[in-house]
């Protein structure tokens, strides 16, 4: 789930067009320092993968990239065991990687130059062994205050095209507030262990990077983080997403928006109408 439009009070924020190519380091080190990085990207954009491989690079060669964590791999692996020189084959199995879910030839660029320059990179995600019991977990409700619960359900219903069933409502958005809860472990683990000249990345969906609803809502308060978010303009040069709401709301300021070209329109909501219909 990804806002179509961020208010940005802070005093970094920006609104960036870009080539989707290249990368303004004067405008990146607006972002530190930072113990954490959220880079939320639009998962079928791939100017947001280039994005993610552009900004590993450039920290890995200041000396300042302590590790990656990523949504697309579950929490539990990773590749701290691994040499520089491991093959991609390897990593993929280190990270038991699910390339049906997460294109490899998306992903891995970003992640083997983080290998490449001898970081690790580690699984952040809730475990799908674990999705079972947290969407039973009537606790999990209690994460968000009652107005902000009702956003988040709200958000989910229409990133689904308003085609989930009523009585799913609740039980994914559990699931949306413990995968949350999951990464946010993970990268203030990995902030805490770094030193403090570094900077830990997590690469994730612009959904999961909202200030109020995901990921940095679960982070310790002390912890300087900064989000990146990656957007892509629709063909009328405005910000595009195929998930979130037409939303305006201050509760999800981004440090800095990166604007990338347009992709190419497609139906989502016919796309995931049909794999209901498939599923009965």
């Amino acid at each position: 789930m990804r806002t179509l439009l961020l208010l940005a009070p802070l005093a970094l924020s920006a609104c960036i067009a870009a080539t989707p190519t290249e990368i303004d380091a004067q405008q990146l080190e607006r972002l530190l320092p930072a113990q954490a990085l959220l880079i939320g990207e639009q998962h079928d954009a791939p100017d947001h993968q280039r994005l993610q491989r552009q900004v590993i690079d450039w920290l890995a060669a200041r000396g300042q990239l302590a590790a990656v964590a990523l949504e697309m791999a579950e929490q539990g692996h990773d590749t701290r065991r691994l040499p520089r020189s491991a093959s991609e084959a390897a990593v993929q199995q280190a990270l038991s990687w699910n390339d049906r879910a997460w294109p490899w030839a998306n992903y891995g660029p970003a992640i083997m130059a983080a290998v490449r320059a001898g970081v690790p990179v580690e699984g952040a995600n809730l475990p799908r062994a674990r999705m079972k019991e947290a969407m039973g977990n009537l606790e999990l409700d209690t994460q968000l205050p009652a107005s902000l619960l009702a956003l988040q359900q709200d958000r989910l219903r229409q990133s689904h095209c308003d085609l989930l069933p009523a009585e799913q409502t609740a039980p994914m958005t559990r699931i949306q507030i413990a995968r949350d809860m999951t990464m946010a472990a993970t990268l203030a683990r990995l902030a805490e262990q770094a030193p403090s000249s570094q900077t830990v990345i997590l690469i994730t969906g612009n959904g999961h990077t909202h200030r109020a609803l995901g990921v940095p809502r679960f982070l310790p308060q002390h912890l300087l983080t900064r989000v990146l978010s990656a957007r892509a303009r629709s063909a009328a040069g405005k910000q595009h997403s195929q998930e979130d709401p037409a939303e305006t709301s201050a509760l999800a300021p981004s440090d800095m928006i990166w604007l990338t070209s347009p992709i190419p329109p497609l139906d989502y909501c016919g796309k995931l109408q049909k794999q209901i219909i498939e599923t009965k």
